[in-house]
């Protein structure tokens, strides 16, 4: 990478220092008498060899300054002002009642804009372009928390973001090589260029669920937008190559031969490690396998010379899908008929909880004051990872259900984790804790702006800035995409007076507007869309644009 970057400062008696050690510092003084001021003004230019040619970096980046010095700071300005009202058009979220939680939520949704990868080349690390925390890594985090909003926002960006994970279908092959499996892609849980940067594989390299999360990506984002093109040229090649992973690392059971299962893996929760049939990563693995399969089988009949050249280029069995849709048939979801919840794994309620009553303030987060050993042998949650399963993949379960895993897993997670507030915030709104929700919600929306994890100087938390947005939009507002139906369930917080926001869904600009009486549904643009609040069918058209749904 090139940088060039000047400072043109006006003011009398300047002086300049700069240094370098494990940062490079330019620090500047001016003098000023009383009514005096001066200006300093800061422009920079970044060409990497991603792009170019390492040898035509610094030409590059010296031009580039030159123009933009040209240009001047207002018109500069005046350009990322037209770039930012655009995405304000899309993205906007309005919240009447409470003005800093307005701030705190477009304070967020800035950050996610400027973090963000748009090239296909790059991604958005888990502390954006603000710190130097986790080295600049990217996560999952990506597809389950911040490719949402994307998705409904700026889809242009959501598939830029799966573009990224297809550039690094070749690192993901030979990652699968290195894990021992013989065929199909393995994505690395932490990465940058597209290797496993992982060093500890117990709650690293051992979170597989990461293939199922690009995976449950690519279905919400093709049955969001209808993009053949992507499904068919990029998509399905992941869908596939992924999903040999699971037929890999699970197998039917010997004892349960009806049982698909899945064996030495972490969940999201990193306070459980290498366990049998994770709940979370069975139940997303269901998913991938299910879809891969349905896409397989759609491309094969309508585009037999696409799916030729897929299947050449991954050297494709044909009856490994068969195998697929077996197994996402068979595969076992662990349920516990006394307690009446979803167990974490196959020996999760076996284990000890943890002394909660006994364990200091100061002793939290666990996982710096005690050896991963120690809360390996405990139930005890670092986040959500059943309940996280419960948000995705809601259909699958009633509201019964939801109420007695969240009873359960609730009062034994730590939310130690930035990611966990939001999706249990989420899922209390579904099952009628609303005062909780709410509770959850306000960890989110501040998070950062007021530093309430006291480590904001390490950089943002990109995942739970994006989990705010969620827990209006998926939250309060109910929304849920399954299997391309389009739902809402809304609620208004009683601080609240509104709130709104807008939805892209298959080139359709959708206004939702939630008041203590009504909900009312605009078309903005686009030529169309059906979907339901409830057993409500709500259709919009260019002639009957809106509709109201009254509470």
């Amino acid at each position: 990478m090139d940088c060039t970057i000047e400072h043109p400062v006006s003011g009398a008696g300047l002086t300049t220092k700069s240094i370098a050690g494990e940062c490079i510092k330019q620090i500047f003084g001016v003098r000023l008498e009383q009514g005096e001021s001066a200006t300093l003004s800061k422009f920079g230019a970044y060409f990497t060899s991603r792009d170019y040619p390492q040898a035509e970096l610094l030409a590059r980046s010296k031009a580039a300054l030159a123009e933009a010095k040209n240009l001047g700071f207002a018109a500069l300005c005046e350009q990322q002002q037209d770039y930012l009202n655009g995405f304000w058009q899309n993205a906007n979220v309005e919240i009447e009642g409470d003005d800093a939680l307005c701030q705190g939520i477009h304070f967020n949704q800035f950050h996610l804009l400027q973090s963000m990868g748009r090239d296909g080349k790059t991604n958005i690390s888990a502390k954006g372009v603000t710190g130097e925390g986790y080295e600049g890594h990217y996560f999952w985090d990506t597809e389950i928390y911040v490719f949402p909003f994307f998705l409904a926002t700026q889809p242009e960006i959501a598939r830029q973001l799966l573009a990224y994970r297809y550039q690094g279908l070749g690192a993901a092959r030979e990652r699968a090589r290195q894990m021992s499996l013989e065929k199909g892609a393995l994505f690395p849980w932490r990465t940058i260029a597209g290797e496993e940067c992982s060093a500890y594989f117990p709650a690293g390299t051992a979170q597989y669920h990461i293939n199922a999360d690009v995976a449950y990506s690519i279905k919400q984002y093709y049955e969001t937008t209808g993009d053949d093109e992507f499904l068919v040229h990029e998509g399905a090649e992941i869908l596939m190559d992924t999903a040999r992973l699971w037929m890999g690392i699970g197998a039917y059971n010997p004892q349960h031969p009806e049982r698909f299962g899945i064996y030495e893996v972490t969940g999201p929760d990193e306070y459980t490690a290498m366990v049998n049939n994770n709940f979370y990563t069975n139940a997303m693995a269901q998913l991938h396998l299910s879809f891969a399969a349905k896409v397989a089988q759609q491309i094969k009949t309508n585009s037999p010379a696409d799916f030729a050249r897929i299947a050449n280029a991954i050297e494709l069995d044909e009856s490994e899908i068969d195998d697929w849709a077996r197994a996402a048939e068979a595969m076992y979801l662990p349920y516990d008929q006394t307690l009446g919840v979803h167990p974490q794994d196959d020996n999760f309620l076996s284990k000890p909880v943890w002394d909660f009553a006994n364990t200091p303030p100061e002793n939290y987060p666990l996982l710096l004051n005690y050896h991963p050993l120690v809360i390996y042998r405990h139930q005890v949650c670092k986040q959500a990872d059943v309940v996280l399963a419960l948000m995705l993949r809601g259909n699958l379960f009633s509201v019964d259900e939801k109420r007695r895993d969240f009873d359960y897993y609730e009062p034994i997670t730590t939310h130690d984790s930035s990611l966990s507030a939001c999706i249990f915030g989420i899922v209390a709104s579904e099952v009628g804790y609303h005062e909780r929700a709410y509770d959850f919600f306000m960890q989110t929306a501040r998070m950062d702006i007021d530093n309430m994890h006291g480590n904001t100087q390490y950089g943002v938390h990109t995942a739970a800035m994006a989990g705010s947005w969620l827990g209006v939009v998926y939250g309060f507002a109910g929304m849920r995409v399954y299997d391309g139906a389009l739902q809402f369930a809304p609620i208004l917080p009683a601080s609240w007076t509104r709130y709104q926001f807008n939805l892209t869904v298959r080139g359709n600009r959708l206004n939702v507007t939630v008041e203590r009486n009504q909900v009312i549904y605009r078309l903005l643009e686009g030529n169309g869309l059906s979907f339901k609040q409830g057993e409500t069918t709500i259709e919009l058209s260019p002639q009957v644009s809106q509709f109201i749904v009254q509470n």
